[in-house]
């Protein structure tokens, strides 16, 4: 097949390093979505065609894959990208040769890129919504524990700040290393032992997560009064520790696997009908898939993968995503999502306890950063 039969498509998800297991998610949701597209008819009679790289969770080799992507390989678009230091490597490579990269992470705002398109979660998105629930339910006494990079620094400003709303306080900030062992997080809770916080808001990404619930679980801490509080926790990394590790602590997404919408079902059916039943849903994972569906969309309407044109379509496109209707906000290229907040059960199920209702328009600069408003669209929902 000539490359003009194709529409080609750059893939760029960790399936190695660190970050690999919720990375394979993300994969996972933009194969689902290239393989439906793909079994219609592709795009105006062009298949989507992939290449896709494991850059190892590694930043450089991110770039490196990246240049790759757009100039040997003569690829557009690329959808991928997991931590923030690992889009920040890529964007510079996406912008000089004018590429257009789908960003699927949840991330820490403070960023606006012509050659991205956000679909994760803004901080008004999930934080905000993760604090009120936080503030009502357990106290307002904070204590943070992150991964040692750009993604933790900034989220823990931002709850530090809407912990400072509420007059509360946060007890202490201490970041471990990305590939942090059970001793890192031991030394951590020897002095949330002494701290005695509300809350324990967890930045730890990748495989160190399951460590650190494991090791909160030895050292006999209650999480129905002291939860652990992440936005970097989904179901890739609770399917990497026991149920017992995992029952009590609680998170906020747009997406979980348990959400019970008619749309949701039918992902997450499809989801594991091709990747096998224990293969874990994420919230990333679920924008992995709508983005592609989107971009196809846009693509059918602009008849060119060129993203001067393209973009104009994408700021037009709406998609009934398994969260709820979402769409690309022209004004920022972050996209309007539904947040809801969870806690995860004695079978490592996330259920949710707050389904606020409202779509929300994404705020990523936080120019409003109070805990009762988030810019909520004019869409709303009962469901769950």
């Amino acid at each position: 097949m000539n490359a003009s039969d194709t529409w080609r498509i750059g893939v760029l998800f960790s399936q190695s390093g660190v970050t690999a297991s919720i990375e394979r998610t993300e994969l996972n949701g933009t194969l689902l979505a290239i393989e439906q597209i793909n079994e219609r008819g592709g795009v105006l009679g062009r298949k989507l065609e992939v290449i896709s790289y494991d850059p190892a969770s590694d930043p450089k080799q991110f770039r490196s894959a990246a240049e790759k992507l757009l100039t040997a390989d003569r690829v557009r678009l690329v959808f991928g990208c997991y931590m923030s230091s690992t889009r920040k490597a890529v964007l510079p490579v996406i912008e000089r040769y004018r590429g257009l990269l789908f960003y699927p992470t949840l991330y820490e705002g403070f960023e606006y890129s012509p050659s991205c398109i956000y679909t994760g979660a803004a901080p008004n998105q999930n934080s905000l919504q993760l604090a009120r629930y936080l503030f009502d339910s357990y106290g307002n006494r904070f204590f943070f524990v992150g991964s040692n990079y750009v993604y933790p620094y900034e989220s823990n400003r931002i709850m530090n700040d809407l912990v400072s709303q509420t007059r509360g306080k946060v007890l202490d900030e201490i970041y471990v290393p990305l590939d942090a062992r059970a001793e890192d997080f031991d030394r951590v809770l020897k002095k949330v032992a002494k701290a005695q916080p509300d809350v324990i808001f967890s930045t730890v990404v990748g495989r160190a997560t399951a460590v650190f619930y494991e090791a909160y679980r030895r050292a006999g801490f209650d999480a129905s009064r002291m939860p652990i509080a992440s936005l970097t926790t989904s179901e890739a990394e609770v399917a990497e520790m026991s149920p017992e590790a995992a029952e009590g602590h609680i998170t906020a997404a747009p997406f979980f696997e348990t959400l019970g919408t008619p749309a949701a079902r039918r992902f997450v059916a499809a989801y594991k009908a091709r990747f096998g039943d224990e293969m874990p849903v994420t919230a990333s994972a679920e924008a992995a898939f709508f983005q592609v569906h989107m971009a196809a969309m846009a693509l059918a309407r602009a008849g060119t993968d060129d993203p001067a044109v393209l973009l104009p379509e994408l700021r037009q496109t709406e998609y009934d995503a398994p969260q709820g209707r979402v769409r690309i906000d022209p004004e920022n290229n972050h996209t309007m999502l539904w947040p809801r907040v969870a806690r995860l059960d004695a079978q490592g199920k996330f259920r949710i306890v707050w389904n606020p209702g409202v779509r929300v328009k994404p705020d990523p600069y936080c120019v409003v950063q109070t805990l009762d408003d988030w810019s909520a669209d004019v869409l709303r929902t009962g469901q769950a």
